[in-house]
C-alpha cells in the first residue's frame, strides 16, 4: 500500500526539494565575467595607446624604453591594467582618496630631518633601534629592486 500524504503537503515538499534560481546564478556570473574581460581588454588597449603616445613624445628615449620591455610589454600592460582596476574598485568601495601633496611632503620631510639629525642617529644607535630602522630601509629598497 502506498503512503498517502495530503496533496498540499506533498506539493510543498516537492517545491522545497527543487533548486530555485540556480540557472540565474550562472547567468549573472557569466555576464560579470564577460564584463570583467571587456573592461580589462579596454583598459589594456588604452594603456597600449598611452604607451605609444609616450614613446612618440619621448622620441629616442621612449623607443629605448619600449625596446627594453621587449616580449614583456603585453604582460606588463595587462598587469598594469588589472592593478589599476583593482585599486579603483578598492578606492570606490572603501571611500578612499589618495593623500594630498602636502601629506606626502610632510612625511618625506620628517624622514629626511630624522636621517640628517646626528642626535637622532646617536639615540637610535644607543637604544638598539638602529637595526630595526636598517631592516625597514632594506625592505623599502628591496621593494623597488625586485625583478620578475
Amino acid at each position: 500500500m502506498r503512503p498517502v500524504l495530503p496533496t498540499t503537503l506533498r506539493h510543498a515538499v516537492l517545491r522545497r526539494a527543487q533548486p530555485r534560481g540556480a540557472r540565474f546564478a550562472s547567468t549573472s556570473t557569466e555576464a560579470a565575467q564577460q564584463k570583467a574581460k571587456d573592461t580589462l581588454g579596454n583598459a589594456a588597449q588604452s594603456a597600449g595607446k598611452a604607451w605609444e603616445g609616450a614613446v612618440k613624445f619621448l622620441g629616442p628615449l621612449g623607443e629605448k624604453a619600449a625596446s627594453l620591455l621587449g616580449a614583456y610589454r603585453q604582460p606588463f600592460f595587462y598587469n598594469l591594467a588589472v592593478t589599476r582596476e583593482i585599486v579603483k574598485q578598492i578606492y570606490r568601495a572603501e571611500g578612499l582618496s589618495p593623500p594630498s601633496l602636502s601629506t606626502i611632503q610632510t612625511a618625506y620631510k620628517t624622514i629626511w630631518d630624522s636621517v640628517t639629525n646626528v642626535a637622532y642617529l646617536r639615540q637610535i644607535a644607543g637604544n638598539g633601534d638602529l637595526a630595526r630602522v636598517g631592516v625597514y630601509a632594506l625592505e623599502a629598497y628591496g621593494i623597488f629592486k625586485v625583478r620578475y
